[in-house]
């Protein structure tokens, strides 16, 4: 299986404060992984390592190298602009645009003038709302505000506008932990489609969500990454103690 990231040693912290301590781990090309572990062992921090999201914080900083596609994004002259539209990112609390649900998926492509005119724009956003699983429930509604929309529509909604920009890789930080469980369903029923796709990362406290959406799964402790295997193996057979204890409820 091909690699879509590849991370090797790499440490992050946060001033004088070590976070993640010598990570490496390779990312296929079209799968979902997902990153579980007890609060702060620092899952989320990872997944913003991905597309240099901390870097949006003066005191941070991190050391190693992550390739994307072969390239190092940490590399002098890094275009952060052109790797985040690469590498798009879904949050916890969906935060859609103070606009309608069309102007909400059509900024991206607008401001990356992806569009040749108004018929490819309206055609870029049916299909990023399509892929999204979202275009049937709005369809009739496309110029109302987005905050009319339910929690897991505004979510999906918030999905539309990551896939509007063609990224190739997702990263979702916990994207249903705030979800009734019908709509986290159909977010985890989407992940499974999209990573025909897409490469996909997923960071979730949700065991069980975990085991059903993705294909490998990684487990963190303290800014170390302790076990990386295929799902089933980590959930059936892990390699360590550690993660087992984890998983069967023994801490976290």
């Amino acid at each position: 299986m091909q690699s879509k990231i590849s991370i090797s040693n790499l440490d992050f912290y946060y001033g004088k404060t070590q976070a993640l301590f010598d990570i490496s781990m390779e990312i296929p090309e079209r799968q979902v992984v997902a990153f579980i572990g007890p609060s702060g062992c620092g899952k989320s921090t990872f997944l913003r390592t991905l597309n240099r999201m901390n870097d949006t914080i003066p005191i941070a900083r991190a050391e190693g190298v992550v390739k994307i596609d072969g390239e190092n994004i940490y590399a002098p002259g890094t275009d952060v602009v052109a790797l985040r539209r690469k590498v798009g990112m879904v949050f916890q609390k969906s935060n859609p645009f103070p606009k309608s649900i069309f102007e909400n998926v059509a900024y991206g492509i607008r401001i990356n003038g992806l569009h040749k005119n108004k018929a490819d724009l309206q055609e870029r956003v049916e299909k990023a709302l399509r892929d999204a699983a979202l275009l049937n429930e709005v369809k009739d509604r496309l110029n109302s505000s987005a905050f009319g929309l339910s929690g897991g529509q505004q979510q999906r909604l918030c999905i539309a506008r990551a896939l509007a920009v063609q990224p190739e890789v997702i990263l979702m930080d916990e994207p249903a932990s705030a979800l009734d469980p019908i709509a986290t369903q159909k977010i985890e029923e989407l992940v499974v489609e999209l990573k025909k796709q897409y490469s996909i990362v997923i960071v979730t406290h949700n065991m069980q969500q975990a085991s059903r959406v993705s294909d490998k799964t990684a487990f963190f402790m303290l800014g170390k990454l302790i076990e990386f295997n295929p799902t089933q193996k980590m959930f059936t057979n892990p390699d360590e103690r550690l993660t087992e204890d984890y998983i069967t409820g023994r801490f976290g």
